[in-house]
């Protein structure tokens, strides 16, 4: 080693081969920048989450207007989504999915399974559980809703499950 160090050129000390060679110190200093330019676009996509969360907040507390040609439109694709499932051999689908801020208990209901839960559903959530009671209860669907997210261990997503396999319940 001392052979090359020997015939290594002043100042050619931290290159190796034809690359620039950092010193431990160096590298540790890069690492340092590369978590914080990580942590910076970790904080910035949380940040655009948080945004995205509140419009979907806003777009599903408002309630569509219930019109013939909306129940045609959604009576289809649920029947697709619904024709699909049963072709994978599924019989439960999750058909719709929504933060827990439009309930007005935050979710505790539902996570508490009270049978009074529908009763804290609001906005766009509470058509698709009246949809449910007027189009697909008759029809022997069932309507579960369970929490399906848990960020910090508190409620987050509700999800709502219809199903049809197990003609007992």
């Amino acid at each position: 080693m001392e052979a090359v160090a020997q015939r290594a050129e002043p100042g050619a000390a931290h290159e190796l081969g034809d690359e620039s060679f950092m010193s431990a110190s160096d590298l540790r200093a890069y690492m340092a920048e590369m978590e914080m330019a990580n942590a910076m676009k970790e904080v910035g996509a949380m940040d655009r989450a948080e945004k995205a969360r509140q419009e979907l907040i806003k777009t599903l507390s408002t309630p569509f207007e219930r019109t013939p040609e909306l129940i045609k439109e959604v009576s289809a694709s649920l029947k697709s989504k619904l024709r699909s499932a049963a072709q994978r051999g599924a019989s439960e689908l999750m058909v719709m999915r929504f933060p827990c801020a439009l309930c007005t208990d935050k979710g505790r209901a539902i996570n508490n399974a009270d049978p009074d839960w529908p009763e804290t559903l609001t906005g766009r959530p509470r058509q698709a559980y009246e949809f449910w009671c007027d189009h697909l209860r008759q029809a022997g669907y069932h309507l579960k809703a369970m929490i399906v997210e848990w960020p910090g261990g508190l409620p987050g997503d509700v999800g709502f499950f219809l199903s049809w396999g197990d003609a007992k319940r």
